[in-house]
């Protein structure tokens, strides 16, 4: 894997610190500026929809940008606004860093992605991936929970320079280990990504590209087991504390273990999905559907409960990594998009999980209902794979049949033989 990936899988690292710290330093946030817990939870939801809306809105903006210069735009432009963010003493002016850092960190994922799959062979294009998402499973294990002592012992601030320092060594190192000159929507391939005559194709061709059923089908499922992965995760603390009767000094260990999980997830699935993607969704997705129905009947007992943390972390990002490897391979004529869409999908379900389990909990369904929604998300998937492919089975045994009915009406070519020999002159003596 060339060291250009991994230096890609640091900046995502430091991106997905930043997304998942805030946690853990809202109360501090909302002491100091003087606002509520509420307004503070809106610099998480400014976050998410930068990442839904910016993904494919900065890969439009940056296709005819050489890949270099659109990684460093985009990386350089969220270190800035850490930094501004660092040192305003505004909650508007930290709002619209929160906004201007996710749509920095959705161009950067989307154009990241596109770069490290052009970068390896084109049937690597699943461990490629999963070093980029590996970066952020190790920010859910590391970064996320560093990000929130560091804030607790030095102020809130401190978290944002630490993500301003760690982007440092990876603009360096973007500068030096990724290729320039390629513009970012083609690969080292040339034509295969582009037209006819090599030059990388323009937003217009890119979106037809996009408009394959198959494609937004893998979007669809990518989304819905991304929700079920946060329903879940986001509520992981009072879960364990009120329905499994864990101590909140376990919580970080918690978060930790699922973080665990995921990234060996992750592993897993880029690993596999480029050689063997259906073992990994086929038996992994009706795994992930028992564990979430098992944790919720068993989220009482602890041992089982932090058993399946860990597996539910694991399952749930083999899939999804596995999912997102197959947005890429299906988007092979539109990798910028490709991977602009493969991040909104993901994004989508991040900020629709929470919502789903946020709604229940407040409904009164207790602690146990985003385990629930978790499982149904799964079921939903699983359920729309499968009349996908019944509805992809039935149309080509349709057409297999229309032409066999139309060879029969044509005739074969003995058929053919008989019929001219029989129209002969000696045919008729």
């Amino acid at each position: 894997m060339p060291f250009a990936i991994y230096v890609l899988g640091l900046a995502v690292f430091a991106q997905g610190t930043s997304e998942f710290m805030l946690s853990g330093l809202n109360p501090d946030i909302a002491r100091e500026l003087n606002i509520s817990i509420s307004a503070a939870g809106a610099l998480t939801s400014a976050f998410a929809a930068g990442m839904i809306v910016g993904a494919p809105l900065m890969a439009v903006l940056s296709l005819r940008w050489p890949r270099r210069r659109a990684l460093l735009v985009f990386l350089v432009a969220f270190m800035l606004v850490h930094v501004v963010g660092a040192v305003t003493s505004s909650f508007t002016v930290l709002l619209a860093t929160r906004a201007l850092g996710a749509l920095a960190n959705a161009g950067f994922l989307a154009v990241g992605l596109a770069t490290a799959t052009g970068m390896v062979k084109p049937d690597a294009k699943g461990r490629a991936t999963s070093v980029l998402l590996g970066g952020i499973t190790l920010a859910c294990v590391a970064g996320a929970p560093a990000g929130a002592a560091l804030g607790q012992a030095l102020g809130w601030r401190s978290a944002f320079w630490a993500v301003a320092l760690i982007c440092l060594p990876a603009v360096f190192a973007v500068l030096r280990s990724v290729p320039g000159g390629a513009p970012a929507t083609g690969t080292p391939d040339g034509p295969a990504d582009g037209g006819a005559d090599g030059r990388p194709a323009g937003a217009r061709s890119q979106l037809r590209a996009l408009r394959s059923p198959r494609l937004l089908l893998v979007l669809l499922l990518a989304a819905l087991v991304n929700a079920a992965t946060f329903c879940t995760y986001t509520y992981l603390g009072p879960l364990i504390t009120e329905v499994g009767g864990v101590s909140e000094d376990w919580v970080p260990a918690v978060l930790a273990l699922f973080g665990l999980g995921s990234f060996a997830g992750a592993t897993i699935g880029g690993r596999m999905s480029d050689t063997r993607p259906m073992l990994v969704l086929v038996p992994g997705g009706i795994a992930l559907l028992a564990g979430w129905t098992l944790f919720t009947a068993a989220a009482g007992n602890q041992v089982i409960a932090f058993l399946l943390v860990f597996v539910q972390g694991t399952l749930s990002f083999a899939v999804g990594s596995t999912l997102i490897a197959r947005v890429l391979y299906a988007a092979t004529r539109a990798p910028s998009l490709g991977g602009a869409f493969a991040t909104s999908a993901l994004n989508v379900g991040a900020a629709a999980g929470p919502a789903l389990g946020g709604a229940a909990i407040a409904a009164g369904l207790g602690y146990r209902s985003p385990l629930w929604l978790s499982a149904l998300l799964v079921a939903a998937a699983l359920v729309t794979a499968g009349v996908a492919e019944a509805v992809r089975r039935v149309r080509r045994l349709r057409r297999t049949q229309h032409a066999d009915g139309a060879q029969l009406r044509l005739g074969g070519p003995h058929d053919e033989a008989v019929r001219v020999q029989e129209r002969s002159p000696r045919a008729e003596c």
